[in-house]
């Protein structure tokens, strides 16, 4: 096999044998539980506060895996941590017996699973802790746990990472979650937001669906798709980029306000804020623009807030991010205006824009578009700017196919896209529901776009008819659930807050 046992797991195969010679199987096949760490140290505690009770009388069974263990010959002391928390042990010889006091010193290692019965107490130092009286190994350990180190600075613990390599982290996340509760905590924290997400589009009659992963086409977004392959129906097929399309069908079906949360997947370049898997939510509402989307999208954010963490003002790598309130709105035009000082609306084509961008040190791409050149220095100069929650306004058309033209502008549609703590969060639009205005936009992409850019889509011909039949006027709406955990969370990177992150493979640059 490939696995080549260290000697301190070799030790460890080796204590499995004398185990089972024992007659102690490593792995039993049913487990009891009475109450889970921090049930039982309620039960103990609100005895303790009755009047005439005797908390001493308390029994429980517990499970967990062993983290800190402390051999004092006759005692043991040992930690245990399940899901909830974590308890003390305490095994005394005269209590298990002599043979069983032995394995559990001698053959027991951290990181093991066990189960442990007895009655609760306090200990001198005021410690719940359970006097066992009689113990069971649900699972040993062969590979050892990486070591977190607690230091006491200021009267306070502090733990030190056990992993030296940010990225083995990430490799190895069951390790990681197993010695770190703080990462732990965080995918609580995702968790939660999720819940609160879904309770809020619930209370306002929002109907959540499962739309398609696998594509005929992909489209609803700008971005190069996975590609693979059915081999009985012989059809080329896209994970999506997108939920948009198939969402908006709904609306033609008589679904009026619909939502779903899902993974989406782009084949592009990753980075502190993009992975190439992630987690989205889309809406779509029948009868609303843009103006009511954002409305609507202050409230959401708001409601994650203070579901999740009881507030809304957050503190996001060292700043204070007030989420209540009425979030400032800015025209792009107003924006770029501000923090790059180009009016864009100046220089009509590509080619004169570019270089009044070159001019103020931003990046103007060789044969970029318009459109492209006005997101790409929105990018560059006023979206790391945009701490405080600021919603962007009034975008290009040419980057924007499927958002309805602002009356009397033909430069500009109705989309906007919301900032938090210098990242793009979300995108909206009242969205285009003209077949023939849409039939006409994806066809001018296919123009607009070089034929071998990444992110020209194909024209849907399907979500055409379905328009034809008629697209009730709506407002949609993106937001990236995986952002919207970074900053409730507090966390720099999107690795951080995905359980497994598409890393590189070892070895490469």
């Amino acid at each position: 096999m490939s696995w080549e046992p260290t000697p301190l797991e070799e030790k460890r195969l080796e204590k499995i044998e004398e185990l089972r010679a024992a007659g102690i199987e490593p792995y039993p096949l049913r487990v009891e539980r009475t109450h889970t760490s921090s049930e039982a140290i309620a039960a103990f505690e609100a005895s303790e506060a009755k009047p005439g009770d005797d908390a001493s009388e308390i029994e429980a069974t517990l499970c967990g895996r062993i983290v800190s263990q402390r051999d004092m010959g006759k005692t043991v002391f040992a930690h245990i941590e399940d899901g909830y928390g974590r308890i003390q042990l305490f095994v005394r010889r005269e209590a298990i017996g002599e043979e069983s006091h032995q394995i559990f010193r001698k053959l027991l290692d951290l990181g093991d699973f066990v189960q442990a019965t007895g009655a609760l107490f306090r200990t001198r130092t005021g410690e719940v802790s359970l006097r066992v009286s009689e113990w069971k190994l649900l699972a040993k350990a062969i590979s050892p746990l990486p070591v977190v180190k607690e230091q006491e600075i200021d009267g306070e613990i502090v733990r030190h990472n056990a992993f030296s390599d940010v990225e083995e982290r990430y490799r190895q996340r069951y390790a990681d979650l197993a010695v770190n509760p703080d990462v732990r905590e965080v995918f609580k924290i995702r968790a939660k937001v999720i819940s609160a997400l879904r309770r809020y589009f619930e209370d306002h009659d929002f109907l959540e669906v499962e739309t398609p992963i696998l594509q005929p086409l992909y489209g609803g977004a700008a971005a190069r798709p996975f590609t693979t392959h059915h081999n009985q129906l012989k059809q080329e097929l896209y994970l999506r980029i997108s939920f948009e399309l198939y969402l908006k069908r709904l609306l033609v079906g008589g679904i009026e306000r619909v939502y779903e949360i899902g993974r989406d997947f782009r084949n592009e370049g990753v980075s502190f804020k993009h992975n190439p898997e992630f987690t989205m939510l889309e809406f779509y509402a029948a009868y609303w623009d843009y103006h009511n989307v954002m409305d609507f999208t202050e409230g959401m954010v708001k409601y994650v807030a203070e579901h999740v963490l009881g507030k809304t003002e957050v503190t996001y790598q060292g700043q204070t991010v007030n989420l209540g309130g009425t979030w400032p709105r800015l025209t792009m035009r107003d924006a770029i205006k501000q923090f790059a000082e180009i009016d864009y609306m100046e220089f009509p084509d590509a080619p004169s824009l570019a270089s009044a961008i070159r001019d103020v040190g931003g990046h103007a791409p060789a044969g970029a578009g318009w459109g492209k050149l006005i997101d790409g220095v929105f990018g560059d100069f006023v979206e790391p700017k945009l701490i405080q929650p600021t919603i962007i306004t009034t975008y290009p058309r040419d980057i924007s196919p499927l958002a309805k033209a602002i009356p009397g502008d033909p430069n500009h549609v109705e989309r906007f896209e919301f900032f938090i703590a210098g990242m793009e969060m979300g995108n909206a639009f009242t969205e285009l529901n003209d077949p023939l205005d849409q039939q006409k936009r994806f066809e001018d992409l296919q123009t607009l776009y070089a034929k071998d850019d990444d992110e020209i889509n194909p024209i849907d011909e399907d979500y055409l008819r379905a328009m034809r039949y008629g697209m009730p006027p709506n407002g949609g709406f993106g937001v990236g659930i995986d952002r919207l955990v970074m900053l409730m969370a507090d966390k720099a990177t999107i690795r951080e807050v995905l359980l497994f992150p598409h890393l590189r493979e070892r070895g490469e640059g």
